[in-house]
């Protein structure tokens, strides 16, 4: 064996790396072990469950923080290592296997370019609208769309004028004039976006390193505009949403009060407003007016009738008000003057829409709601969810604050020492003092009036001045924020701004039971799958399967090590990914152990054997496995998510089974051999002669073969086109949840089947999944909902109609809380419309790209177009047939068969696996077109199909064993995946010979195969 001392130095050093990855547990253990000490040790005489876990996850957090910059490990000469270094070194679990949040956020570049304009420019609104409208549906960056939109409204508009939106912005005007075209216009936004996403996903990574979570993960596809961040163990879900979308703008305004003047006119603010319900109801500016009847009352507070007078007073809610005032009650006392009205939570959405109707009557004025409810202790408003609207004054004429949180030095979170209410302590810097100190005295000197404390154009807090100016650059801001709130907002405001804003387009939650049970089945699986595999190699190869087991287990080593070095996260595909790369580490082993069987049939020497069914292995070996691991390349650049991880687990294992069975493999068979007493079998007494000799005539058959198979191909297609399929929520969009009820409480399937859809008034499905009382419910209710609360409203949603289904006595907190005992959300997704049909897309370039790979390499490869169509012309059958099968038996068999990412993943894993099979029978064709001149066509592939039937075999059977035990053991959340597999294998292995090498042979004359036969002789002859 040649490049022996090579092989043993790679080995080592890959072993001492994936060595000190495994190591690195030992020191970090030790500090989580000594923090759920300290932090068990701290709530110990906390009664309340909820209360205690929350304080426990917040105290362990707090430990771990003041020790992550501790030195837990030193190396002499070569460095210190911190917690935080050794922890970022290790495999991080996905959420499905540890629990936690998992979000993709895509960056509004809408916003941003709007920003970048300020521009009213009505033909650059409708670009932006026609752009966004796009997104939808398009699998394209913002920045492009705009591009095309904006050409297509400015065909409209003749005098549209990009350079002119663009060059009033003072940081452009260096790169943009009036000679500057469009597409060079396009180019500068393009750049300018990129470095305003890249900048928003760094400031994003440090606001999340403040939020507590030990390794989080967060990545840039840059393609997309996407940011994907994950969460591992949180469990407070609106803590996280509201730390990832807070863009932390935060601006410092003057309030005007609803009884202060608009413009030059003598006309109120609210007077103002009552005239525009007026006018949306009549088309009169004048509100409508009612006579209310007053009498007077004696000083004993008796009512006087001879004291009656009548008053017109303007109709502000209640009869016959207009859409405005129907959402929103306007405020005429003095009891909140810097409130103008009062909208109740359910109307909120419908206010904003009615005002921003009218604003363009209210000239250098912006209304802004309160970020909190305000809290009524009496009146009509008592105990409801009711927030108050602010109108703020716009001193400046570019529209910005007059003070902004770009000015803000530090942030912290305080107490005040006499209430004792949770405050945010704030420092600026010089030029942000001065300004803060104008802005106080002013309002101090015109009546002690508000300023409005602005956080993402939501009003935190509106403090009256009454102690005059605020000098030395600190304040305070208060908001009924609960200790932890203040916290999470000190910490957004004390990295800053996020230059853009991020919007949550995809969101997974687990809980961490889910992720326990998850992570038992899939050990399980593990286990299970090697010991099987591990024992039919011993069986059927005798020493040779010891050494192929030695190669498994070494593969398994390097795996872990591997993917701990290049930072994956292991998820319950990528645990998927591993049991099936067990099955498939097998199938080079089984490709030269089948050929030294061979050569040793013919009577060769163990050692020539060895040497002669290692070489002409390693063509068989390198075309099916270089399929497979491009297959894997394809779903690593389309894929989202888990899938992702599966592609890359997927591919570092097959190109570490190549290394382990033919170059580990072949050093430890060598190794053993090397005295001459040693010998190695290869076979045992039962498989010594299994499939040897074989005589089957294949070809014979393709007949009968065509015609099942084109009338299961028949039926899958009118099934296809009559059922459809049943589609995941990542590929149609909406809100998933598992909801889990206790085991003694008796559910009817039946009527949530039934009651929920009524309740949510909108497409909704529930299906049973394989744990005990658990029930999978997806909805498409507020799917297109871009509000904020959509996300809460939807939980509401679900919660009433459990809770009716249950008899009533459910609470909604512990409903949500993945921890609770009771009826509890165990996982929730949200996908929405615009991902999904990004994901679908990418599914369709994914399969339309391997197929044409797998094409031109066959093509290349074999040097013939009919190797090509007999191999794509197998795919499509196996595709065809497993998307039939699918669509056939959705809501028959016992376990959720959608078509998501997870079935796209095992799709194109089939497409691998098949062509691997179907690539070492046309290697065989090809080896003995140069060695048997004197046979037919027919008897040339009969034979190589018969000399390769034991390795289809064998390696399909190995896949199959540890596939099965995926499909059984593996759980609901991965059994269609697994049964996908199950079904892709056996239709692969069918068609590799019954589809692939028949449509070849038909395609291919006679003339032409013995043409190529003398070829392949001839040149034989001259080596």
């Amino acid at each position: 064996m040649q490049g022996k001392g090579i092989i043993v130095v790679f080995l080592i050093l890959i072993s001492l790396v994936c060595l000190w990855q495994y190591s690195t547990w030992f020191p970090t253990n030790r500090v989580e072990t000594a923090a759920e000490n300290y932090a068990m040790e701290k709530v110990s005489g906390i009664t309340d469950d909820r209360v205690k876990r929350s304080e426990f996850d917040r105290l362990y957090s707090i430990y771990i923080d003041s020790t992550s910059n501790d030195v837990v490990r030193s190396i002499p000469l070569i460095s210190d290592y911190t917690y935080m270094d050794l922890k970022s070194k290790q495999l991080a679990g996905g959420l499905d296997l540890v629990g936690g949040m998992s979000v993709l956020l895509q960056v509004d570049l809408r916003e941003y370019l709007e920003t970048l304009a300020n521009s009213n420019d009505k033909t650059f609104k409708r670009a932006l609208d026609r752009a966004t409208a796009a997104q939808t549906n398009a699998n394209a960056d913002y920045i492009s769309l705009f591009a095309d939109a904006w050409r297509a409204e400015a065909e409209q508009d003749s005098g549209a004028s990009l350079y002119k939106i663009f060059q009033k912005n003072p940081a452009l005007r260096d790169e943009i004039n009036k000679n500057t075209d469009d597409g060079r216009i396009f180019r500068i936004l393009r750049t300018r976006a990129n470095e305003t996403v890249k900048l928003t996903h760094n400031m994003l990574k440090k606001r999340i390193d403040q939020l507590g979570v030990v390794q989080p993960n967060v990545t840039l596809d840059e393609a997309r505009d996407v940011i994907a961040v994950e969460l591992p163990g949180i469990k407070n879900a609106d803590r996280a949403r509201t730390f990832l979308q807070a863009a932390a703008k935060l601006e410092f305004w003057h309030v005007a009060r609803g009884t202060d003047p608009i413009g030059a006119s003598n006309t109120s603010i609210v007077d103002a407003l009552a005239a525009a319900d007026a006018s949306m109801k009549t088309g009169s500016d004048s509100p409508q007016m009612r006579i209310d009847t007053i009498y007077g009352v004696d000083s004993l507070g008796n009512v006087d009738s001879s004291d009656v007078r009548t008053e017109e007073v303007p109709i502000e809610s209640g009869l016959a008000t207009g859409p405005l005032l129907d959402q929103i009650t306007l405020n005429r006392g003095l009891s909140f003057p810097s409130h103008v009205g009062f909208a109740e939570k359910k109307n909120l959405n419908q206010a904003k829409i009615e005002l921003a109707k009218v604003t363009d009557r209210f000239p250098r004025t912006k209304f802004l709601w309160s970020r909190k409810p305000v809290d009524f202790k009496e009146g009509d408003f008592a105990g409801k969810e009711v927030y108050a609207l602010y109108a703020i004054k716009e001193s400046t004429t570019n529209g910005k604050a007059p003070l902004e949180g770009d000015r803000i030095t530090d942030s912290r979170v305080q107490t005040d020492p006499g209430t004792g209410e949770v405050q945010v302590s704030l420092n600026m810097d010089n030029k942000g003092a001065t300004v803060w100190a104008g802005m106080t005295k002013y309002a101090y000197e015109n009546g002690q009036r508000e300023i409005a404390i602005v956080l993402d154009n939501e009003v935190v807090s509106a403090p009256g001045l009454n102690n005059g100016a605020i000098t030395g650059g600190r304040s305070q801001i208060t908001g009924g924020f609960t200790m932890q709130e203040g916290e999470d907002l000190a910490s957004i405001l004390k990295i800053g701004k996020l230059p853009a804003t991020p919007t949550i387009i995809q969101e997974n939650i687990v809980g961490p039971s889910l992720g326990k049970k998850n992570i038992e089945r899939s050990i399980r699986s593990l286990v299970i799958g090697f010991l099987i595999v591990f024992l039919f190699m011993m069986v059927y190869y005798g020493g040779g399967g010891v050494v192929s087991i030695i190669s498994l287990l070494l593969n398994i080593f390097f795996i872990f090590g591997a993917l701990a070095s290049f930072g994956t996260v292991l998820t319950l595909p990528g645990i998927a990914g591993i049991v099936l790369t067990i099955g498939m580490a097998v199938d080079a082993n089984v490709i030269i152990y089948e050929r030294i069987r061979e050569e040793l049939r013919e009577g060769k020497t163990l050692r020539m054997a060895i040497s002669d069914g290692f070489g002409a292995s390693y063509s068989a070996i390198i075309d099916a496995n270089v399929t497979t691991i491009v297959v894997a390349f394809i779903l690593i650049y389309f894929g989202l998510g888990p899938i992702k991880g599966f592609a890359v687990v997927l591919a570092i294992g097959v190109a570490l089974s190549v290394f382990t069975a033919v170059l580990v493999g072949r050093l430890i068979i060598d190794w053993w051999l090397g005295k001459k007493e040693r010998t190695m079998s290869f076979w045992t007494g039962f498989s010594k002669d299994a499939f040897a000799n074989l005589k089957i005539d294949w070809l014979g058959k393709k007949k009968l073969a065509y015609t099942i198979s084109g009338a299961l191909l028949f039926l899958s297609v009118v099934s296809i086109l009559w059922r459809g399929f049943e589609f995941g929520v990542d590929f149609q969009g909406g809100y998933s949840y598992n909801i889990e009820f206790p085991a003694d409480m008796n559910i009817d399937a039946d009527k949530l089947r039934t009651t929920l859809p009524d309740v949510f008034n909108a497409s909704t499905t529930v299906k049973a999944v394989d744990l005990d009382n658990t029930f999978n419910v997806v909805t498409s209710y507020l799917r297109e909902s871009t509000d904020k609360d959509a996300q809460k409203a939807v939980m509401q949603k679900l919660f009433e109609g459990v809770n009716g289904i249950v008899g009533g006595g459910l609470n909604l907190e512990d409903f949500k809380d993945p921890d609770f005992s009771g009826v509890h959300v165990t996982a929730s997704s949200k996908v929405g419309p615009t991902i999904a049909d990004d994901i679908k897309t990418s599914a369709i370039w994914a399969t339309v790209f391997s197929l044409l790979f797998i094409f031109l390499y066959i093509f290349i490869r074999f040097s013939k177009w009919q190797y090509s169509m007999g191999a794509v012309a197998a795919l499509a059958h196996d595709t065809t047939l497993v998307l039939g099968i699918f669509s056939m038996f959705y809501g028959v068999l016992p376990f959720a068969m959608e078509i998501d990412q997870a079935f796209i993943a095992a799709i194109l894993t089939v497409i691998g696996y098949s062509i691997n099979d179907t690539v070492v029978v046309f290697d065989r064709i090809r080896e003995f077109m140069g060695t048997y001149t004197g046979l037919s066509k027919k008897e040339i592939i009969n034979k190589a199909i018969n000399s390769t039937v034991s390795r289809t075999v064998i390696t399909s059977l190995t896949t199959l064993f540890v596939v099965a035990i995926l499909f059984i053991f593996g759980g609901g959340s991965i059994r269609g995946f697994a049964f996908a597999l199950l079904i892709g294998i056996l239709v692969g292995t069918y068609s590799s010979i019954f589809i692939a090498t028949p449509v070849m042979s038909d395609l291919t004359g006679e003339a032409q195969i013995k043409k190529e036969t003398k070829k392949k002789a001839f040149s034989k002859a001259l080596r």
